[in-house]
């Protein structure tokens, strides 16, 4: 994503390459674009900076300022084209599972539950064999088991499969519930550990097809399942 904001303070060329120097230390900043003239700079990043994060980098001469947008609108707005991956398969997911229900005579909300841990676990496990390589390299960095066992990331997205088809035959609902439960369990420890310590490193959910970062989203997916697993179990 590309921003354009006003920048004042500039004199000179050499006031451009100061600037510009300094606005690429800023961490998600990919490109900087300064023009004295038009008392501007366009910066690319990769995810959203504040603006007060980018006038901390800079000299006090120099003034950054927003130009025709909302900072709570464009931060808003990135937050949904980073995440908009996760939010298309959740609605799809969500959609195709409800119309599921329109079939049967009252809304069966464990079979809801049911087809959702299906379709959760086939489309990731799916996104995570398209590169099985690259989700292994991003896995490891967090996973407290693949960080000592780097096998287990291996065999991570395959169990992920494994458990999205017994959903979906329903097999033995309280082994797939209690697996699904101490595997989401342990799996969101090192998210928790990774999020808290504020890493900045690539969420493998979607292993490396989408360029996805670590973050609380990521937190709420596994509480999701390991709160579903537990209620299937309960009500079992």
């Amino acid at each position: 994503m590309i921003h354009t904001y006003q920048l004042t303070g500039m004199t000179c060329t050499s006031c451009e390459e100061k600037v510009k120097s300094a606005l690429l230390q800023v961490e998600h900043v990919t490109n900087v674009e300064v023009s004295k003239e038009n008392n501007s700079v366009n910066i690319t990043m990769d995810q959203h900076v504040r603006l007060s994060d980018l006038q901390t980098v800079l000299d006090s001469k120099y003034q950054i300022s927003v130009m025709n947008h909302n900072e709570l609108v464009e931060h808003t707005r990135s937050w949904f084209q980073t995440y908009k991956p996760i939010l298309l398969i959740f609605g799809y997911v969500i959609l195709v599972i409800s119309l599921i229900q329109v079939g049967n005579n009252h809304f069966d909300w464990m079979q809801w539950m049911r087809h959702f841990m299906a379709g959760f676990f086939l489309v990731f496990s799916f996104f995570k064999l398209l590169n099985l390589k690259g989700f292994v390299e991003s896995y490891v960095m967090y996973d407290v088991i693949a960080r000592k066992l780097p096998v287990w990331a291996y065999l991570y997205a395959f169990v992920e499969l494994g458990l999205g088809i017994a959903y979906v035959i329903d097999f033995i609902p309280w082994i797939t519930n209690w697996i699904t439960l101490i595997v989401m369990s342990v799996s969101i420890i090192g998210v928790l550990k990774t999020v808290l310590n504020k890493k900045q490193i690539q969420c493998a959910c979607l292993g490396a097809v989408f360029n996805l970062p670590m973050s609380t989203v990521t937190i709420i997916e596994d509480a999701l399942m390991i709160g579903m697993s537990a209620w299937m179990l309960t009500f079992f």
